[in-house]
């Protein structure tokens, strides 16, 4: 069951004394007891009577933590140089602190918060929110119907729907916003616009930022070059980031509400993301070709 640190990583061990201690040594033992790649732990603060270590993940499996304290003073103690006495402590902020669990509440503790992870992953799923983009919008040259019409379809799925801010045609900075919702324990993150094929459309870039594994296929090839088509075509986007989707959707209100209508049932199916994006490309793809265009 992976669980998130929410950047309260540091491990304290309090009442050790050090006599020529390696300290690489002892991350390293820290990192074999967490189960956890060795490049993942480092010493940061060595006092006279504590010292402390810092995990350089995000996440941990709760098996690789609760009630592994016994274990890691056992093989800490055999480290030259480290002396282990019987007030000897290991505590932390946050999940962390679970190392401290006796073992025998071990198998109690990992069901009870399976069981909580499970609540709050269906409460996160449940949550929306929807950026529209491009500086026609944010300069109020044309209106956003989108979002009014996307708020009211996710409402009346029963998700709980929030507008965000009216992103401008950069990688960066949308993917800065993405990675911000992400954070902020949204399940859903829907964009509209910004992923045709000139140079102010920026949105696929952005998702592939924050997810370089994004499924992106297209509605529609150009050749390269011709016209205004920077790009080889329109793509959709996508991605996956911890228990958050994000579906980079076109601008044109038409087909935001076919593709909405994709996202909804796919979502009530479970489906991957690729397949979510395989989806919403087909529908978006067969109005483009009904409507006389074509792949070049």
């Amino acid at each position: 069951m992976e669980l998130n640190l929410l950047e309260k990583t540091e491990l304290w061990i309090e009442n050790i004394k050090l006599q020529n201690a390696n300290l690489s040594t002892i991350a390293e033992v820290v990192a074999d007891v967490l189960e956890i790649p060795k490049d993942k732990v480092l010493v940061v603060d060595v006092r006279e009577n504590h010292i402390t270590l810092d995990i350089l993940q995000k996440t941990i499996q709760a098996e690789q933590v609760f009630g592994k304290k016994q274990q890691l003073l056992k093989k800490l103690s055999e480290i030259p140089g480290v002396n282990i006495v019987p007030e000897t402590d290991i505590h932390s902020e946050g999940i962390l602190g679970f190392i401290s669990l006796d073992e025998s509440e071990v198998p109690q503790v990992l069901a009870r918060t399976e069981k909580i992870v499970d609540e709050i992953k269906m409460k996160i799923a449940k949550r929306v929110i929807v950026f529209p983009t491009g500086f026609e919008v944010k300069r109020g040259m044309i209106a956003d119907t989108n979002t009014p019409y996307i708020i009211q379809r996710m409402t009346e799925a029963g998700y709980k729907v929030t507008k965000g801010e009216i992103l401008d045609d950069s990688a960066d900075y949308i993917a800065a916003k993405l990675n911000d919702a992400v954070n902020s324990g949204y399940g859903l993150i829907i964009t509209t616009g910004g992923i045709g094929a000139e140079d102010k459309d920026r949105t696929v870039e952005g998702v592939l930022l924050v997810d370089p594994q994004a499924a992106t296929p297209y509605i529609v090839k150009y050749q390269q070059g011709t016209g205004r088509h920077e790009k080889n075509g329109v793509r959709i986007a996508v991605g996956m980031v911890g228990n958050s989707l994000i579906v980079s959707l076109p601008g044109p209100h038409d087909e935001v509400k076919l593709a909405l209508d994709v996202l909804i049932r796919a979502l009530d199916e479970g489906k991957s993301k690729e397949e979510i994006a395989q989806e919403i490309a087909g529908v978006l793809r067969a109005k483009l070709q009904a409507a006389g265009f074509k792949h070049h």
